[in-house]
């Protein structure tokens, strides 16, 4: 089947007008087309930071509602996702089915004892971090640390953390880093890891080499929005305190990340939410449409090294009737999905 598309792509505005051929994008005209698809087109959706596939924190996956969960997600649009720690070792099938989302995953959570949840990760010592870690992210691709977990919980010392992301590089590795705490998230940032994950009371100083070297922000924004109505509720305490400060900070952190250079990247941390959730959230903390969008398209492709609406590349794409910076609602609505040329979703007629 050739296949042509047409339409105004973002975050440039430009005309594209491509074929699939071989499951790349084509710009040699073809005049043997089966199907023309005309719209407003993304590269696709990402979301960077999921844990799919479990039923309930602590619990195993259940390989029934991981395809369940990844093929609501391509009903969104999305068709990549990254895992930064999963409740157990993927099936063979997971990020290879053709029919669901291209999937990079860092394997279990990594933690100091005594810290994360029960059930899920490895407990690791300070002294074998750094092989651990680096033997994780050399299998996967990617490692997990937590950083910290409670409020009054000890964080990764930054020298560890040095060790930490020293390692995983060298063997060509990638670092991200669970912190909610400043401790955590000032050895994360200063330490040089590929990622930081929430980091509501991340100093805003560290934000300019944030950028400079390159490390990500994912808050996670709308979960926290969505849970922290139950922390308010509560009588007053240290943990209220530091969860509902830390949420109601998350905005203006955005805003300074962003106006600093930094990448903010859009990831749910549930299985209850959209992407679409996300991006909105991200939009109500200040950042404008197309960057909202961007966070869990172009940027997150690029972060995740994924290719670009360019001749040669994958075909991925996401396409939709109408312009959706106009009204990011557009975006849980999407007309066609594409992923390396097969299409996934088209239009019920």
């Amino acid at each position: 089947m050739s296949i042509r598309i047409t339409g105004i792509s973002l975050p440039n505005e430009e005309l594209i007008d491509f074929t699939i051929v071989d499951g790349k994008w084509d710009d040699q005209y073809s005049l043997d087309l089966d199907q023309r698809i005309e719209g407003w087109i993304l590269p696709g959706l990402v979301d960077v930071h999921t844990h799919p596939g479990a039923t309930k924190a602590g619990q195993p996956i259940d390989e029934k509602l991981l395809r369940a969960e990844l093929l609501r997600d391509i009903d969104h649009g999305v068709i990549a996702i990254r895992s930064p720690g999963l409740a157990g070792t993927p099936p063979d099938w997971f990020g290879k089915d053709l029919e669901l989302p291209i999937a990079f995953h860092a394997g279990p959570w990594l933690a100091k004892p005594g810290q994360f949840i029960t059930g899920w990760g490895r407990r690791v010592s300070d002294a074998d971090f750094p092989r651990v870690a680096a033997a994780q992210a050399s299998a996967s691709g990617w490692c997990k640390i937590i950083a910290d977990w409670g409020v009054d919980d000890e964080a990764i010392s930054l020298d560890v953390m040095k060790e930490i992301v020293t390692a995983v590089h060298e063997v060509n590795g990638r670092v991200a880093v669970h912190s909610q705490n400043e401790a955590g998230s000032t050895a994360a940032v200063l330490a040089g890891v590929d990622s930081l994950e929430h980091g509501m009371w991340l100093n805003e100083d560290l934000l300019t080499q944030m950028a400079t070297q390159g490390t990500a922000l994912v808050p996670t924004l709308a979960i926290f929005n969505q849970s922290v109505e139950r922390f308010r509720t509560q009588e007053p305490s240290a943990k209220r305190d530091w969860y509902v400060g830390g949420t109601e900070r998350h905005p203006h952190l955005i805003q300074s990340a962003l106006a600093a250079g930094v990448r903010v990247l859009a990831g749910t941390d549930s299985g209850e939410l959209s992407i679409i959730d996300e991006i909105q959230a991200l939009a109500a903390a200040g950042a404008n449409p197309l960057t909202a969008i961007g966070a869990a398209s172009w940027q997150a492709r690029e972060f995740l090294g994924l290719g670009a609406l360019k001749s040669g590349q994958s075909a991925d794409a996401t396409i939709y009737r109408s312009d959706p910076r106009l009204d990011l609602e557009i975006l849980a609505h999407p007309e066609w999905v594409i992923s390396r040329g097969e299409i996934l979703r088209s239009p019920k007629l």
